[in-house]
């Protein structure tokens, strides 16, 4: 696993006192942490486990322990080993990181949230501590905070491509959750309608958009953005005349709305040009 790979312990442990291990010790643990880096699990595994038989205790040696178990996909022993490193150093970032990773692939939804927001916080300028909490977001249908964490995640990678299509998906998510919700609290709403129409529009599906603003302003008349949005499909549309009359219904409701006498202007423009 990628993550797990990135996120060893090397031979030296910001923040954690140095014991006073015997030199052969030390050895073993740099040969163990070279060979979890080369790929060598099972030599990997074998040098951790001899140290931790021995009694040394260490948090190197139980994360990279985890590292391992995580990248064997045994996620249950992972869980167990991240949690005797951080027994021994709390506020070590990728413990938590990883923990929260094997925690979701076992469905633990709201263990991996709690030590992922923990994660995110010991490493705030992460990319993958706050991509892993947005996931776990995810997980508990959370796609407020989700979206949230994405952007952040942007925000700190915006060269990424990957990091931006996963953005713009939890805001589609969004998108529809915030519709059920709509629709759940009071399915004649204004706003449901008005909701339809803007997925509709994105859609491309303008007859279909128009009837749902037609449907949202006839449950609403004061409701604004409505006459606003149906002004733009209908300039889409080229229907350059109909598009004004909604343009003037949008100024009789926010006679100082910019974006309406904006949009007044940019439709008789089209209307002179055609």
């Amino acid at each position: 696993m990628l993550i797990a790979g990135a996120l060893t312990f090397g031979s030296t442990i910001p923040g954690v006192a140095q014991q006073n291990l015997p030199p052969q010790v030390q050895d073993q643990l740099a040969a163990g942490v070279e060979a979890l880096k080369s790929g060598d699990l099972d030599k990997a595994e074998r040098l951790f486990s001899e140290a931790a038989h021995q009694g040394v205790k260490h948090p190197l040696v139980y994360h990279n322990l985890g590292v391992i178990a995580q990248q064997k996909g045994a996620h249950q022993h992972a869980v167990a080993r991240f949690r005797e490193a951080l027994a021994l150093q709390p506020e070590y970032g990728p413990s938590r990181l990883l923990l929260g990773v094997s925690l979701l692939a076992l469905g633990k939804d709201i263990e991996a949230v709690r030590e992922l927001k923990q994660a995110a916080r010991l490493m705030p300028d992460q990319p993958l501590a706050h991509l892993q909490l947005a996931r776990a977001y995810e997980a508990s249908q959370d796609w407020l905070s989700a979206a949230e964490q994405l952007q952040r995640v942007v925000e700190l990678a915006p060269r990424e491509p990957e990091y931006v299509y996963q953005l713009a998906r939890a805001w589609t998510k969004l998108s529809g959750w915030s519709y059920q919700q709509i629709q759940q609290v009071d399915p004649k709403s204004a706003r449901l309608q008005q909701a339809l129409g803007q997925e509709y529009a994105i859609q491309e599906k303008y007859d279909l958009a128009l009837n749902a603003y037609r449907q949202a302003a006839a449950l609403d008349p004061q409701l604004p953005e409505i006459h606003q949005a149906m002004a733009v499909i209908l300039l889409e549309m080229k229907k350059f005349d109909q598009a004004l009359d909604e343009v003037a219904l949008e100024q009789h409701l926010v006679p100082q709305s910019k974006s309406a006498a904006d949009l007044r202007a940019k439709i008789e423009a089209a209307k002179s040009a055609s």
